[in-house]
């Protein structure tokens, strides 16, 4: 009897996803998802006389190793790529388990729209798969050209995407922006089509060694513009990765934070391991100050929606109570929280 054949194109996005997760290559991840996008555009029939043939390398976007985890899978094995990787799966963080199941949502988030890896689909998908009852598509704004951020049309579209595709069954995509927040403190897009959006979020991408006094008027200015929900990522430190080391931006904390308090801006709690945005320090200060918080994974792959058990566990070592998290928020007091200052 044979084995019952597993499906490989879920064997192939799982492979990516527990990639993406630990921040593997980006080519090497990109050659997983390439392919189960072409097995996933063959007919049963072709997928059988291909199985039955094993002419999986004459595909183009397969090669040696995708094709493998097809072949392995279709003969109803769990593909010894996908096993290793479950395998070596271990929690990105230890503490803060109990804030970060208490998670209904993500609130910054991109895709292959601007400077992610996957389509929205793909995104939904992984936030389906954690139980996700919101996601926010969050893509940059146009000013961030190196990101391929979404000009005023392409920001429309995207729209129109996410309206069709909640029709169908799966967590609720929320329309949203990661906007530049200009050296002047006005935001990188037209008002009219920020008003639109269920989420945005004002993030500083440019001039980040700016001198404190301006700096702080900057963050206040955006802080205050009437379309802000959330204040992405404040200080711009790096403190990992490839990208290299980055300092801090100089500002006034307790003025920023005072002006969040005050507008009722969420400060985010930047998920991304080579972020870890704000430091425990400012975190404490944004505490004390009566901030409200969003933990973000900033996530540019379906895989890296994982990212808020770091956040969790840094929220929880200082005492951030989850009801302070807008995004533990049951989805009606999370749109009636974002929409209140329009």
């Amino acid at each position: 009897m044979s084995e019952r054949p597993l499906d490989p194109v879920a064997a192939l996005r799982e492979i990516a996803y527990l990639m993406e997760r630990v921040q593997a290559d980006g080519h090497r991840v990109r050659a997983f998802r390439v392919a189960a996008d072409v097995v996933a555009g063959l007919s049963p029939a072709e997928i059988q006389r291909r199985a039955e043939a094993g002419t999986w390398r004459e595909l183009s976007g397969l090669g040696e190793t995708t094709a493998a985890v097809v072949a392995q899978a279709l003969a109803g094995r769990v593909p010894d790529r996908l096993a290793q990787l479950r395998g070596e799966a271990e929690p990105l963080a230890r503490g803060g388990e109990v804030l970060h199941a208490a998670l209904r949502g993500d609130l910054h988030t991109h895709t292959d729209a601007s400077d992610g890896t996957a389509a929205v689909e793909r995104s939904r998908d992984a936030a389906d798969a954690l139980g996700y009852e919101y996601l926010a598509i969050t893509d940059h704004s146009p000013r961030l050209t190196v990101a391929n951020g979404l000009n005023a049309e392409r920001l429309s579209r995207q729209l129109d995407q996410l309206d069709t595709l909640n029709r169908s069954e799966g967590c609720r995509l929320l329309s949203g922006i990661e906007v530049d927040i200009f050296p002047d403190g006005r935001l990188d897009q037209v008002p009219e089509l920020l008003g639109r959006l269920d989420v945005v979020v004002a993030s500083v991408h440019s001039e980040l060694r700016m001198e404190s006094e301006p700096m702080t008027r900057r963050m206040v200015a955006a802080i205050a513009n009437l379309h802000t929900n959330v204040l992405g990522h404040c200080t711009g430190r790096l403190i990992a990765g490839g990208r290299g080391r980055r300092p801090q931006s100089d500002f006034d904390a307790e003025v920023v934070f005072e002006a969040c308090r005050h507008f009722d801006v969420a400060v985010e709690i930047n998920s991304r391991p080579e972020r870890a945005d704000p430091p425990d320090e400012l975190l404490v200060l944004a505490l004390e100050t009566g901030c409200l918080f969003a933990i973000d994974s900033d996530a540019h792959a379906p895989g890296q929606l994982d990212f808020p058990a770091y956040g969790a566990a840094r929220a929880s070592a200082v005492g951030i109570p989850a009801e302070r998290i807008v995004n533990t928020w049951p989805l009606a007091e999370l749109l009636a929280w974002t929409y209140a200052r329009r």
